[in-house]
């Protein structure tokens, strides 16, 4: 195939040449590894607001509420967590749109999962590789909120229940 590599490649290629290597980003220290999460987290930090932002918008017509944690400790690993709720998703007893960024304890390496969906690796080290990670976020977050609806109905989407949708 011609011309240049997706930047996702490139993304899974460090991510597998740091299981070949036993390192992560070149750090081999569980401190050091965690640092760079940290970096990761606040590197990653506007593109999963930017996206849980275009899902406020657009599906929950900024009914949703957006918050973040930050870099947390977790069952012995750590985490950072960004999440959409709205009033009809709180009302409905289900769990918000989750981005979840999560190192944990016995891991290797860091990933990202959504609330109902599964894990895609982190390797992210600078704003260009974060900025390649928006289709991803905006994948996680699409599958998790269509999980959600799944969970009880399309009401919980204010763009559908109020009829404003093309």
């Amino acid at each position: 195939m011609a011309g240049p590599r997706p930047e996702y490649t490139a993304g899974l290629l460090r991510h597998f040449a740091d299981l070949r290597d036993g390192t992560h980003g070149g750090a081999s220290s569980r401190r050091d590894k965690e640092r760079l999460f940290a970096e990761a987290v606040a590197l990653l930090d506007p593109q999963a607001r930017q996206v849980l932002d275009e899902i406020n918008a657009y599906l929950l017509l900024d009914e949703g509420e957006v918050t973040a944690t930050g870099v947390r400790p977790r069952h012995g690993g750590v985490e950072a967590v960004w999440a959409l709720s709205w009033p009809a998703q709180q009302a409905a007893g289900i769990n918000p749109i989750i981005i979840r960024a999560y190192y944990s304890a016995g891991a290797h390496h860091p990933h990202l999962q959504g609330g109902t969906v599964g894990d895609w690796p982190l390797n992210v080290f600078d704003e260009e590789q974060a900025a390649a990670e928006l289709p991803t976020l905006r994948a996680v977050a699409s599958a998790d909120v269509h999980n959600l609806v799944f969970q009880r109905d399309y009401r919980i989407i204010p763009a559908i229940s109020s009829g404003r949708t093309p």
